[in-house]
């Protein structure tokens, strides 16, 4: 791994540290009501800096105070918003955007880059890859959902079951395919099993829910697997 692939990765490092593990929900929450008159506003920005500062030394603490500066002002903005996964995924964003751009301003190289994406779109394999992605997604997810009609009609909450069972089964295939291509074909089994334990042990629940449940899980599977085995080839 380059220098320049190490140093960005130490700064993702340092802000999952900070924004997830050291800082407490009871921050968070004196942020959200005071907004930029909460202590715990600036202390976390302040961590989040001395981590950064930590991770990549003190030769870049011109870059550790754009981040603890920007760190501030993104999650002020974001303590105004309700608390919506879309306004999360937002502040995240924003976060790597910032990480990125330091990067940018680092160790920028037009040479390097262009060498960068070449290395990948030059070989046939990626736009396979890609495409076998965005095939498991939505498209696959519709197929699977006419493939399982004919038992969903029959399901009194077959709406609110699809919406959750889309997501989950996007999420799954991805995984699938994943373990398919490091050849981890075990861990699909282990995966299979911690569905089975979370999904089919309600109890009392209708045969037909059931039947529903298992046909799509198998379908996406396999789909998954079928789709991994041909990017594979």
């Amino acid at each position: 791994m380059t220098m320049q692939a190490i140093w960005i990765t130490k700064l993702f490092l340092s802000h999952l540290i900070t924004d997830f593990i050291f800082q407490p929900s009871r921050w968070v929450e004196d942020r959200n009501k005071h907004h930029f008159s909460s202590g715990k506003l600036y202390l976390h920005g302040a961590i989040t800096g001395l981590m950064a500062l930590i991770f990549i030394g003190p030769k870049y603490w011109f870059v550790t105070l754009v981040i603890t500066v920007t760190h501030i002002l993104i999650d002020a903005w974001k303590s105004y918003r309700p608390d919506k996964i879309s306004f999360f995924l937002l502040d995240q964003l924003f976060h790597m955007m910032v990480i990125i751009g330091c990067w940018y301003m680092i160790f920028f190289d037009p040479n390097f880059i262009r060498s960068l994406i070449s290395q990948y779109t030059d070989k046939g394999h990626f736009w396979i890859i890609i495409t076998a992605i965005v095939f498991l997604t939505s498209p696959a997810g519709i197929l699977i959902g006419k493939l399982t009609k004919q038992w969903r009609d029959k399901i009194e909450d077959a709406e609110s079951l699809a919406n959750a069972g889309k997501w989950i089964g996007m999420t799954e295939r991805l995984i699938v395919l994943l373990l398919v291509l490091q050849n981890q074909y075990s861990a699909i089994g282990l995966l299979v099993t911690a569905k089975g334990i979370i999904r089919f042990n309600e109890k009392d629940r209708p045969e037909t829910k059931t039947e529903y449940l298992v046909i799509g899980t198998l379908l996406s599977i396999a789909l998954a697997m079928g789709v991994g085995m041909l990017v594979k080839v």
